[in-house]
C-alpha cells in the first residue's frame, strides 16, 4: 500500500490541500485527511514535496511516434523498438495514456515519411495491438486518422475496427482550400517543405487532389456506425465552418478536432460536441497554419481537451502557462489533460481522475523557483514507473 501525502490533489471538483491519496494494488482506494497518515511496515510513504497530485495524462490525439518510427525521410526503424523507445520519452512528460494518432493517407505527394505508407501503417496498427499482451510501461492505444479520399483502405479500416485495433476514429479531409488548407498559401508552403517543387508542380498537385473521389456520405455514416457500435468515439477533423459541423455531427460524431475558426468552435460546444485543441498551440502562442488559437478558444469556453499533436512536451507545460500567463482556473487546465479526454474516448470509469475505485495512475509534479514544472514521479496501475530528482550540483 502507498500513501502519498504533503501535496495538493487534482480531484474531479478541486485542486484538494491538506489531504493523502491512499493506493491500494491498482486501484485508488481513499482519500484521507493529512492527520489519517500512517506510517509502519504496511505502508509506503510517498512525499509529494509540496508539488500538485494529479492524474496521470491522457493524450488523445499524438502523432509522435511517427518520428520516433521514421527519424529521417527515407529511414525507418523497428516498430517494437521505437513503441518501447517511445513510451519511455512520453511517460517522462506525465502521458500514462497515448493514442497513437495514425494517418491512413492514399499516397502521395504528401506521404513524405515511409511510415505513413498503408503497409506500414497496418504494420504499426498491429505492433500497437501487440502492446496489450507484453511488458509495457503505459497504456497504448489507436487513433485512427481516416483520409477521405483514401478509397482503397476503407475496408482496412472497417477490418481494423472490428478486430479491436482501433480505439478513436477521426475523419480527415486535407483537400487544399479548405479545413486545414483554406488558404492554398498554407498548403503550398506545407507542400514545398515536404518536397522540392515549383510552383507548376504544385499547382498540379493542387488540381489532381481537388479533382479526387472520396468517400460518399453513406460509406462515412456506415464507417462511423461500425465503429460507435463497438464503443468507439468518432471525431471530425479540422471544421472550417458552420454546414460541416451539423454534417459531421449526423455521422454520430461527439468530438470536434482543432477547429478552424472560433466561430466554429463556439457552435461545436452550442451543439454539445466536445473539442480539441492543441498544446503546442499555446506554448507557440498560437497555429503553426495560422488557424485558431487554442489559449483564445480556452478563454472563450470552447475549447475542452488538450493534445500534444506532434510535441509531448506541451501537455505539461500549456497547463501552467494557461493558467500563469493567461489567468485561466489551473484545475480546469488539468482537467483539459485527465478527465475530459478521458471522457471523450469513454475511458473515464477507470481512468482520468484521482477517485477511489479508479486505476492508480499518478504523477507528482513540482515546481522550481522560476515556476518550471517537475515531473517527480509517475505511477501506473498502481506501480511506481519513474522518479526523477533535480540537483543542483
Amino acid at each position: 500500500m502507498y500513501i502519498i501525502h504533503n501535496g495538493k490533489i487534482v480531484t474531479e471538483e478541486k485542486i484538494l490541500d491538506g489531504y493523502a491519496v491512499v493506493v491500494e494494488g491498482e486501484v485508488i482506494k481513499d482519500i484521507i485527511p493529512k492527520n489519517m497518515v500512517i506510517d509502519d511496515e504496511s505502508v509506503q510513504l510517498i512525499d509529494a514535496g509540496g508539488g500538485y497530485i494529479s492524474p496521470g495524462f491522457i493524450d488523445i490525439h499524438s502523432d509522435y511516434i511517427e518520428s520516433i518510427v521514421s527519424p529521417r525521410p527515407t529511414s525507418m526503424m523497428d516498430f517494437d523498438i521505437s513503441l518501447r523507445e517511445a513510451e519511455k520519452i512520453l511517460i517522462s512528460h506525465g502521458i500514462t495514456t497515448i493514442f497513437h494518432s495514425l494517418s491512413f493517407y492514399r499516397e502521395d505527394v504528401l506521404t513524405h515519411k515511409p511510415i505513413r505508407f498503408p503497409k506500414n501503417v497496418q504494420k504499426l496498427v498491429d505492433a500497437i495491438d501487440a502492446t496489450h499482451h507484453r511488458l509495457h510501461l503505459i497504456r497504448h492505444r489507436l487513433h485512427a486518422r481516416f483520409e477521405l479520399d483514401n478509397i482503397d483502405e476503407v475496408e482496412n479500416l472497417i477490418d481494423n475496427i472490428e478486430k479491436d485495433k482501433v480505439h478513436f476514429l477521426s475523419f480527415m479531409d486535407h483537400t487544399p482550400g479548405q479545413g486545414q488548407y483554406r488558404d492554398l498559401e498554407v498548403f503550398r508552403d506545407t507542400l514545398q517543405g515536404y518536397r522540392d517543387l515549383t510552383d507548376d508542380e504544385v499547382n498540379v498537385v493542387i488540381a489532381e487532389r481537388k479533382s479526387r473521389e472520396s468517400l460518399t456520405i453513406e460509406k462515412i455514416k456506415e464507417v462511423a456506425n461500425i465503429a460507435i457500435g463497438k464503443g468507439i468515439a468518432v471525431a471530425s477533423h479540422d471544421d472550417d465552418n458552420i454546414k460541416k459541423l451539423e454534417l459531421v455531427k449526423s455521422f454520430g460524431t461527439t468530438i470536434s478536432e482543432f477547429p478552424i475558426t472560433l466561430e466554429v468552435a463556439k457552435k461545436a460546444k452550442e451543439e454539445g460536441l466536445q473539442t480539441i485543441v492543441g498544446a503546442p498551440n499555446v506554448m507557440l502562442g498560437g497555429s503553426h497554419s495560422g488557424n485558431l488559437s487554442a489559449a483564445e478558444a480556452i478563454h472563450c469556453q470552447c475549447a475542452d481537451i488538450l493534445c500534444s499533436d506532434y510535441y509531448p512536451a506541451a501537455l505539461l507545460h500549456a497547463i501552467f502557462t494557461l493558467n500563469e500567463k493567461y489567468g485561466n482556473d489551473l484545475h480546469q487546465m488539468f482537467m483539459m489533460v485527465t478527465l475530459n479526454p478521458a471522457r471523450a474516448v469513454r475511458l473515464d470509469h477507470e481512468l482520468g481522475s484521482i477517485k477511489p475505485g479508479k486505476k492508480a495512475d499518478i504523477l507528482i509534479i513540482e515546481q522550481m523557483e522560476d515556476g518550471y514544472p517537475m515531473l517527480t514521479m509517475t505511477m501506473v496501475n498502481g506501480e511506481i514507473i519513474t522518479t526523477t530528482n533535480y540537483r543542483t550540483r
